[in-house]
């Protein structure tokens, strides 16, 4: 641990005595839900203080940047915990101790984006209502908005930013106990089912123009469309649907994903859906039918139950 980490961690302490809040030791992360480079980071620092943890700092990176270190808001806003430069000025730390503060490397950023939000529950701590979804909200419309409030102000972007990351909060979050089964999962297999022998397209959306044909994910979409759930158009971003069901949990409707970086849910190549037995129907690649396979082959990479509430909380530009 660098010097600069001990003393902000010093710094926190107090703040790690915040009722009412998320933060928790023992929340741990989803597999392969953060980047391996990224997840000791977000591990250590997401329990900075009681008002956060590591899938609520994941959440919040990923709805930022969606993991990319390079990205640039229209607004400015830089790197993987998107900080505009005025914020990084007096927020931003040397989080990896090698004498620079540097906006775009994330061994600095993630570090601030930690610190940050707790120096936020600090300030709201005194205000009515839930201190992570103020500190949330502060971290999005500044703190004199939600003390002047006296909670999470009425501006629809501050309310949903906070919706959003406390949803995608359970996709990051190792799950504790077994997921409930969503409704919808009938719906979406019947849907796959009536597509098998349909020949793969690759970008296949299932279109008319299209001959009615699919790629993987564009078949997982249609699926869960047709039962009224909107999903990205891409696998990786899929997965982040809902929370992740361990192997011996699967239920017809899970999505289940193929990767050949099992440490890295960005990584995902491929997505079906499982149907029970240890088979899901996929549109598995060129040349070949959207079909029945195996999900038990060695780049199995997990698994996501699709909620309404998850899969509003994605992106679904192509």
């Amino acid at each position: 641990m660098s010097l600069v980490m001990m003393l902000v961690v010093a710094v926190y302490v107090v703040a790690g005595n915040l009722a009412g809040g998320a933060g928790q030791g023992s929340v741990g992360l989803a597999k392969g839900a953060v980047p391996a480079a990224y997840k000791t980071l977000v591990q250590q620092w997401g329990n900075l203080c009681s008002a956060l943890n590591p899938a609520l700092l994941a959440a919040q990176l990923y709805q930022e940047s969606g993991w990319d270190p390079d990205v640039v808001s229209a607004a400015d806003a830089r790197g993987i915990a998107q900080f505009i430069p005025s914020t990084w000025a007096t927020h931003g730390i040397d989080g990896n101790g090698d004498g620079k503060r540097d906006i775009w490397d994330p061994d600095d950023a993630i570090p601030s984006a930690a610190s940050y939000d707790c120096e936020l529950a600090q300030y709201v701590k005194d205000v009515p209502g839930d201190v992570t979804d103020n500190m949330l909200a502060a971290y999005n419309a500044g703190a004199y908005r939600v003390i002047k409030a006296g909670g999470v102000p009425d501006i629809p972007e501050t309310q949903n930013y906070v919706k959003t990351i406390r949803t995608l909060e359970k996709s990051f979050a190792a799950p504790v106990g077994r997921v409930d089964a969503t409704r919808q999962a009938a719906g979406a297999i019947s849907f796959a089912q009536g597509k098998l022998g349909t020949p793969y397209l690759w970008g296949g959306n299932g279109t008319a123009d299209q001959g009615g044909r699919f790629d993987c994910s564009g078949l997982t979409k249609a699926a869960y469309e047709s039962v009224g759930i909107t999903l990205p158009r891409v696998a990786n971003d899929q997965y982040n649907a809902g929370p992740h069901p361990a192997r011996d949990e699967l239920l017809p409707g899970d999505l289940v994903f193929f990767s050949d970086d099992l440490t890295n849910s960005r990584a995902i190549r491929h997505v079906g859906i499982y149907v029970g037995g240890g088979y899901m129907i996929d549109a598995p690649k060129t040349g070949a039918v959207i079909r029945f396979d195996p999900i038990d082959t060695s780049d199995y990479f997990g698994a996501t139950r699709v909620t309404e509430d998850g899969a509003k909380a994605l992106p679904t530009d192509v």
